[in-house]
């Protein structure tokens, strides 16, 4: 379904963030029937109204929402509305069409588009692309998952995209590269379970993508794949990591080598995948990347990491404190641990219980030195999985500033101090960027005298 189709039909858009507004606003332009826009929350929760999207649309609220949108003929689903919400089974009871905003304008877009998504590794991997590109002379715009609706980017040639599992879901095109990082259960809530988790997150796949890159050496990916067609990078016969002339760990592309592992600053075999697996993007596009390595080495080591994954935090104790607060799963902190082997490790976990299994993550650090302490609200239940393992001592810190203070007395010089929290920041910090900045806090009120 592509914008131009709702010229004339009913239209009732979901949700009132910056996805809802984007998806108003362009809608209106294509000459609807009649557009609202809904919020299914109580009257007056969905905050002010106003500017463009509200002379566009009126808001409707509360238990008129749901009858508003039974009665359209497409509804626009905001990322942010659950697979699961009861009134989403409703509609497909009904018979009602459901779209999403990054699904119509996809629908426009895809030759142009490159689009990445992974439970982990796709905010990393699609800016390392973009980057990438833009070194070697090739403009693109980068957008997505970033916080810049796709309804809200302008014309260009070439297009970079993250897409969450959420936007996937609505998907009915393909962008011409589609690319997936990593596949491990997230977000079972607002999906319905991990089955449905994953068919929603491959959808990106399913509508005949150009060219399909995927990183090669994550087991859950390679099983859902199966033997479909796909670059598998990080395999021997594409972009991978092997020890070079030199012994030391190297990027080859083939049996060709491009430049060492060492150049690229971000830490973690995680990352490295990443590498890979933007490098055969490149690839995949014509881009001869062994006749470009020298450029491509020289960009690869100017990236920088994006905020709160890995972010180290400079501190004059002789610990290294690291910001890693988008780690929201278990197997996302298990990739965040596995980035400092070498060192002394405490790990700060905790945030609002989902109700996840932490089995895996105990699995992970079994023999293994490092010390965890958890937080409210699911801290406790972590810390109460990781009981007992042999290695691994277990604390439990009343808040994030009391976990920093029990860390400073805990962790050795030359350790590290990892907030990799295992869960999402709700409840009890208004976002991820607000845990982000109570833990720099944290670290700044507690240096030593």
């Amino acid at each position: 379904m592509r914008l131009s189709d709702l010229r004339g039909r009913a239209v009732a858009v979901w949700g009132t963030g910056r996805e809802g507004r984007a998806a108003v606003v362009a809608i209106a332009a294509h000459g609807p029937a009649d557009l609202v826009v809904v919020d299914d929350g109580p009257a007056g929760a969905a905050g002010s109204w106003e500017g463009p999207p509200a002379t566009a649309a009126p808001l409707v609220t509360g238990e008129a929402a749901r009858e508003r949108l039974l009665a359209a003929d497409v509804v626009v689903r905001s990322p942010g509305v659950p697979q699961t919400h009861p009134w989403v089974a409703e509609l497909r009871r009904h018979g009602v069409p459901i779209t999403g905003g990054s699904a119509l304008w996809l629908a426009d877009h895809a030759a142009r588009t490159i689009g990445v998504t992974g439970s982990k590794g796709k905010s990393t991997t699609s800016s390392l692309i973009s980057h990438l590109l833009t070194s070697l002379g090739r403009p693109n715009v980068f957008g997505g998952n970033i916080g810049v609706p796709l309804l809200d980017l302008p014309e260009a040639e070439c297009y970079v995209l993250e897409l969450s599992s959420y936007q996937c879901s609505d998907l009915t095109d393909s962008p011409r590269v589609a690319v997936v990082t990593s596949l491990f259960p997230e977000h079972l809530d607002a999906h319905g379970g991990e089955r449905e988790y994953y068919r929603d997150k491959l959808n990106l796949l399913a509508h005949g993508p150009e060219t399909v890159v995927v990183n090669g050496t994550d087991p859950r990916l390679a099983a859902e794949l199966g033997d479909r067609p796909a670059i598998r990078a990080g395999l021997p016969d594409s972009v991978h990591l092997a020890p070079g002339p030199d012994g030391a760990e190297t990027v080859y592309a083939g049996a060709e080598p491009l430049f060492a592992r060492s150049v690229f600053p971000l830490a973690g075999r995680h990352n490295a995948g990443n590498l890979c697996v933007a490098l055969a993007v490149l690839q995949s596009l014509g881009i001869d990347v062994v006749a470009r390595r020298g450029e491509l080495a020289d960009a690869a080591a100017a990236f920088r990491g994006l905020p709160h994954r890995l972010s180290e935090i400079a501190d004059p104790s002789g610990l290294t404190f690291v910001d890693d607060t988008l780690a929201t799963s278990p197997y996302a902190t298990m990739h965040a641990i596995d980035a400092y082997p070498d060192r002394r490790l405490t790990v700060i976990v905790g945030g609002a219980d989902r109700g996840l299994d932490y089995a895996p993550l105990r699995e992970h650090l079994a023999g293994r030195p490092v010390t965890v302490i958890g937080i409210p609200d699911s801290g406790p239940r972590i810390v109460e999985a990781l009981r007992e393992l042999p290695g691994v001592r277990v604390e439990v810190a009343d808040d994030l500033a009391a976990a920093v203070r029990l860390a400073r007395d805990l962790t050795p010089v030359g350790g590290v101090v990892l907030l990799s929290p295992a869960a999402p920041s709700y409840g009890r910090f208004r976002n991820w960027e607000h845990r982000s900045e109570a833990y720099a806090a944290a670290i700044a009120e507690t240096v030593p005298r």
